[in-house]
């Protein structure tokens, strides 16, 4: 398998969010995508190891936010490699609380997006939710988005165990 191929793929990252309970959470995502525009659907992928797709299953809503190519590593280290059962991710970020409840984070992000979870797939190591999207924002129309492929050549970052790019 040549892996360089997959990484040549074109995507963002993103930071989930979800909440059940007094329980939320949020990861780093690589893999959503618009799937309808009428009504309005994205697609995206939660390891079934992340905390967060409990929540998201629990609850039944997550949150979609762009993010920026300028973002604080410190954010992406943050939803990225450590886990909401150990860490209040959401204590020192920018975030509101959307129409569902969920968490959405602000900072570092150029538009964010409410969904309601219309269906979901079970694939061997991870979950495909397929949301229906409640609520948005654009946040900075002038912000350039963080790609995948920025984040591996400039950031020289590497996918975590659960993403769904990770690679040993």
């Amino acid at each position: 398998m040549d892996y360089d191929a997959l990484f040549k793929l074109s995507y963002g990252l993103y930071i989930i969010g979800s909440k059940s309970g007094e329980k939320q959470s949020g990861f780093i995502g690589n893999t959503v995508f618009q799937v309808t525009s009428d009504p309005v659907n994205v697609s995206m992928c939660s390891s079934k190891d992340n905390f967060t797709t409990g929540l998201i299953k629990e609850s039944g809503y997550f949150s979609v936010s762009v993010l920026k190519q300028d973002i604080d590593r410190k954010t992406i280290g943050l939803f990225g490699y450590k886990s909401g059962k150990d860490v209040n991710k959401f204590e020192n970020v920018e975030f509101v609380t959307g129409k569902t409840g969920v968490p959405i984070v602000t900072e570092g992000t150029i538009a964010w997006f409410e969904c309601e979870v219309k269906m979901s797939m079970e694939l061997p190591t991870h979950i495909m939710f397929i949301g229906s999207v409640i609520n948005n924002k654009l946040i900075d129309d002038s912000g350039i988005p963080l790609t995948y492929s920025y984040y591996r050549e400039v950031y020289r970052g590497k996918a975590p165990k659960n993403a769904p790019t990770f690679v040993k």
